[in-house]
């Protein structure tokens, strides 16, 4: 079974209905992407629960080791890591009960994704979040 992206509707809905998104290597350093996109997303009025190996807050939010540490639901688990890592971000996903996992851009691992649709989990690779927002939601759009 081969990966493959979900369509624009699919990723409209997405990107409408989420709230909490959980960002795994959001980086406390304001110059990177992971932390750029997180402000972005919480600008937009998304709950973001960071997920990173230290530190106590991050862009105002609790810091958590694993995904599945975070309390109550998620909706995306947005992940910022390199290829290799991805197997084991899926798994944390998995026992997280997160029902959707979005790699940005430049994280890709076929298997990893094809190992999270098997779980029902819905995936998107190698995309910005960011960017996927702006251009299917428009530059005002915000969560109410």
């Amino acid at each position: 079974m081969a990966f493959e992206n979900p369509d624009d509707a699919t990723l409209r809905r997405l990107l409408e209905t989420a709230q909490r998104v959980a960002v795994v290597g959001l980086s406390p350093k304001p110059d990177r992407d992971s932390n750029r996109v997180a402000a972005f997303l919480q600008s937009r009025g998304y709950d973001i629960v960071p997920v990173y190996p230290r530190g106590e807050t991050i862009l105002g939010a609790k810091v958590y080791g694993r995904v599945q540490d975070a309390p109550g639901p998620l909706d995306v688990v947005d992940v910022f890591r390199r290829g290799e890592d991805l197997p084991g971000v899926v798994e944390d996903a998995i026992a997280a009960r997160a029902p959707a996992v979005w790699f940005q851009l430049g994280c890709v691992n076929d298997a990893a994704a094809v190992s999270a649709q098997a779980a029902g989990i819905t995936v998107v690779m190698d995309r910005c979040m960011e960017v996927e927002s702006l251009r299917l939601l428009g530059q005002d759009w915000r969560r109410t």
